[in-house]
């Protein structure tokens, strides 16, 4: 919902201002990425452990739809995730015509190793920063979290879907 006296003028610069942002967290992610001890993913693998993590037991249709891509593809990453140690296929309690996807106790590591390496690349910065401006920062990306987890929702945004607090949806 906009909020009154938000002038597009000032939408689209923080839509600029969030590129910017986005663009910045990825080299200083990557930066974190390249000295994992447990190897690298790529960046679609990456996404799709984030959400299977987010909704264990998800099936491929679900994970194609919050990846965005096609039912062919979305077999073959799971194909190489599966060979990887990072995710583990079983059968569907409720329909034998599907599978459900569960991060293995390596895809979990993975995923820690990724945040703590994040975090730490991320710290160095926010150390750098003014109090008022890292509350304000803070205050902004809740809120940003917020509608880009309506927007990425399974539902379609008719529900927000129970995400963890600590960790921000990227990747």
């Amino acid at each position: 919902m906009p909020h009154r006296g938000f002038r597009p003028s000032s939408r689209n610069q923080a839509s600029a201002d969030a590129v910017a942002a986005s663009e910045l967290l990825e080299v200083l992610w990557g930066r974190g990425q390249e000295s994992a001890a447990s190897g690298t993913v790529s960046p679609s693998q990456l996404r799709a452990l984030l959400v299977i993590e987010k909704h264990e037991g998800t099936n491929l249709r679900a994970l194609g739809e919050a990846l965005g891509s096609r039912p062919p593809s979305v077999s073959r990453l799971c194909d190489r995730m599966e060979a990887m140690g990072l995710v583990k296929r079983a059968p569907s309690p409720t329909s034998r015509r599907e599978v459900e996807l569960r991060l293995s106790l390596r895809g979990r590591a993975l995923l820690e190793e990724y945040r703590a390496l994040r975090a730490r690349e991320l710290n160095t910065v926010l150390e750098r920063m003014d109090p008022a401006a890292l509350a304000a920062l803070s205050e902004g990306l809740a809120a940003f979290h917020a509608a880009a987890s309506v927007r990425l929702s399974p539902t379609g945004g008719t529900t927000a879907p129970s995400l963890r607090d600590d960790v921000a949806d990227s990747a």
